[in-house]
């Protein structure tokens, strides 16, 4: 009985000693950025002994979520199984760029510490200068040349020293300055990086030894994307060109050097699971005095997994001079991702790196708008069609037109219906005036009511050298009470929205011609009311 205990212990501690610790390296080679979170994978190489093996893979992100990591090898191995530790002892690898900093001011201080020696050496100099004036001793006559020289002596070294004195302050408070704001940017580098690491544990198993491929995935949080867009018209002949971009942002620690990246529309940070009804009861409320206690739980986290993927055809790679030319547009069931195939760099940062999607190009009807009670210049339309198509998110778009900088709008699919209508800024040739006329304007008592009647005129001059088409829009007052009554009196054609008090006129307007609209309407209420808004 104690030779087979004996043998036992000795089988078990074999078995121990045979499985070993083994420090594995990765790097990072394709990366799924979500609109909040990224998907990371990382390839790792290495040899494996014969027996039981935990693989350590460190230096990772302590930002990942352990439950998204996934595991998959190939070589004569068997995968056991995986684990995740944080590492309080290691902080993530230093980019060379920080430690460049680091060291800048490294080497500013030892020189400013230098130049503050010089001025201590200095001032010693000076202290034993003006401690030994009196060389020749107090019962020594010196002569009048003697005395001069001495004197002369003291000056010009006193005055060296001060001059010396000022040039080494001088130093020091720019060595000072300088590393004030190299510090300053270390400070906000050391936000994203000096923090711990995690590492990844891989236990496998293998007859002999062997080389082994093993590929880690996992989600990381505090990344993501956010749409950009550049709309650019040439002229209003031309169709409208739309650069779809993508402002990537990542502060994992970690840095993306290379890599294949992806963006995906989905968004693990939401629940993919569909809410129930539950029964929605009604009863009289009674006032009853009792304690309660809630408890919550937290819905699990959508799980993305890859979906059968249909390629357009119209993604095809193509020559061109920007990354946009290298996108593949890939419809999943669910959502849509943007495939770059040149590798790309997106460095852990507080400012995010503007990666571009994919150009297209849309047609477009242009023609003018303006709305003279409220601003009387003539703004210019762009009407586009077909932008369903393009997978656009709600984000801020840059407006060009013939190559000027316009201004800025917002594109927001959920309420574009058919047409995506984009404002390409103001065109002062065409003059826009809005003026009340005073001599069909009038104020009556009739009975116990008082009736008003407003008039406004509205001239449109066009004096480009080529025909136009403008919309003009007004309005006449809408009633919310029933002693207040608004009756339109002449809309001059208009086309009248009675629920809004719209009113709005399509105008062809050749060179150098002007159109003039009058429009009129009345407003009854008792007269000893106030009407507000009037």
């Amino acid at each position: 009985m104690k030779k087979l205990v004996v043998v036992l212990l000795g089988m078990w501690a074999g078995e121990c000693l045979a499985q070993t610790n083994q420090s594995a390296g990765s790097r990072i080679t394709d990366v799924t950025v979500f609109l909040n979170r990224a998907q990371v994978t990382r390839q790792v190489h290495t040899q494996l002994n014969a027996g039981k093996t935990n693989l350590i893979v460190n230096g990772l992100t302590s930002m990942l979520d352990p439950e998204s990591i996934q595991i998959s090898g190939k070589g004569n191995f068997i995968i056991l199984g995986t684990s995740h530790q944080q590492n309080y002892l290691s902080e993530l690898n230093m980019p060379k760029g920080l430690k460049q900093l680091k060291d800048s001011v490294e080497l500013l201080q030892n020189q400013a510490t230098f130049e503050n020696t010089q001025k201590e050496i200095l001032a010693k100099e000076e202290q034993m200068l003006l401690s030994n004036q009196k060389i020749g001793g107090n019962n020594q006559n010196l002569t009048v040349t003697e005395l001069k020289a001495m004197a002369d002596f003291y000056r010009a070294r006193l005055t060296d020293i001060a001059a010396s004195r000022m040039k080494e302050d001088d130093k020091i408070k720019k060595l000072n300055e300088r590393i004030v704001h190299l510090q300053q940017q270390i400070n906000t580098q050391n936000e994203l990086h000096q923090r711990n690491t995690s590492e990844i544990v891989v236990s496998v198993s293998a007859d002999a030894a062997t080389s082994a491929d093993l590929e880690i995935s996992y989600v990381v949080s505090n990344a993501g994307w956010t749409p950009q867009y550049d709309i650019r018209a040439i002229n209003t002949k031309s169709p409208l060109q739309l650069n779809y971009k993508a402002n990537v942002f990542q502060s994992t620690g970690e840095e993306w050097k290379n890599v294949k990246l992806k963006l995906s529309t989905a968004n693990p940070s939401q629940s993919g699971l569909k809410p129930e009804l539950v029964a929605w009861y009604l009863d009289l409320y009674q006032p009853v005095v009792r304690s309660a206690k809630y408890r919550y739980s937290a819905a699990p986290m959508a799980v993305y997994k890859n979906a059968e993927r249909e390629i357009n055809d119209s993604a095809k790679l193509d020559a061109a001079s920007s990354v946009a030319g290298y996108v593949s547009t890939i419809q999943t069931s669910l959502n849509t991702e943007f495939d770059i195939s040149l590798p790309y760099t997106v460095a852990s940062a507080s400012k995010p790196t503007l990666v571009d999607i994919r150009n297209y190009e849309l047609k477009a009807d242009y023609n003018y708008s303006t709305a003279p009670k409220l601003d009387n210049d003539a703004f210019l339309i762009a009407k586009a069609i077909g932008w369903e198509e393009l997978s656009l998110l709600p984000g801020e778009a840059n407006i060009f037109f013939e190559g000027t900088f316009t201004g800025k709008s917002y594109i927001d699919p959920n309420n574009i219906k058919d047409t995506l209508s984009l404002s390409l800024g103001r065109d002062k040739r065409i003059v826009v005036k809005r003026e009340k006329q005073k001599e069909l304007t009038t104020r009556k008592f009739i009975g116990t009511n008082q009736r008003e009647t407003y008039a406004w005129e509205i001239s449109v001059r066009n004096t480009k050298t080529e025909a136009v088409k403008i919309s003009v829009e007004d309005q006449i007052p809408v009633s919310q009470n029933s002693q207040i009554e608004v009756t339109a009196i002449d809309i001059a054609g208009a086309k009248y929205n009675k629920d809004t008090g719209k009113l709005s006129w399509d105008l062809n307007l050749q060179p150098n011609e002007t159109k003039k609209i009058v429009f009129k309407y009345e407003v009854k209420y008792p007269k000893d009311k106030q009407v507000n808004g009037l």
